[in-house]
């Protein structure tokens, strides 16, 4: 019995292990119909019969979350908040903080201000962005610094990113519209 017991777990263990981490993941159902599986175990002998496995359709799953995933999620969560200067929860939040907050979430820790996250990770053309890189902006200030900074959220189409606005809060806004054309300084990749 021991051996018959020892013989199905091997049999499963082989059936449903994978090669590696970095397989894709797969969803499958291994079904065993076993039809007399004990037909006679007299004498510490077990005869195995009839064993069908069949594996049901294989669906491909989503691959991994990826960190410019969890990083412009924590950030969307946000979207609606009203703006507060020097903010950084849910009570309010300033571009920065919305910046810096997500990224903190996610292990990564940037300088608190627009002007000095500009100096972080490599700047990188406008055809290159891809979600979770950064934006950088000079709106109309007298000391003629960045004092702006986005979260790109998507690629698609046109570039969007979710930013904090004294008018409207946590937003999201894309790069084509006039205003954050005119005001756009470079784009910088973090991760």
């Amino acid at each position: 019995m021991r051996s018959l017991c020892f013989l199905l777990l091997l049999t499963l263990s082989f059936t449903s292990c994978k090669s590696s981490k970095k397989a894709k993941q797969k969803d499958s159902q291994v079904v065993i119909n076993a039809k007399r599986a004990l037909k006679n175990y007299d004498n510490n002998t077990a005869i195995v019969e009839d064993i069908e496995v069949s594996k049901a359709p294989i669906s491909e799953t989503k691959p991994a979350i990826t960190k410019a995933d969890a990083i412009t999620s924590y950030a969307l969560q946000f979207e609606g908040v009203r703006y507060k200067w020097g903010g950084t929860t849910s009570n309010g939040m300033d571009c920065s903080g919305l910046v810096f907050e997500s990224f903190r979430a996610n292990d990564i820790i940037l300088p608190r201000i627009s002007r000095d996250m500009a100096k972080q990770g490599d700047k990188i053309p406008l055809r290159k962005v891809q979600e979770g890189d950064l934006l950088f902006f000079k709106t109309a200030n007298r000391r003629n610094n960045i004092n702006h900074v986005g979260l790109i959220i998507t690629t698609e189409n046109d570039i969007q990113f979710i930013h904090a606005t004294t008018r409207g809060g946590v937003i999201v806004s894309k790069l084509s519209e006039a205003y954050w054309n005119n005001a756009f300084v470079e784009a910088r990749r973090i991760l």
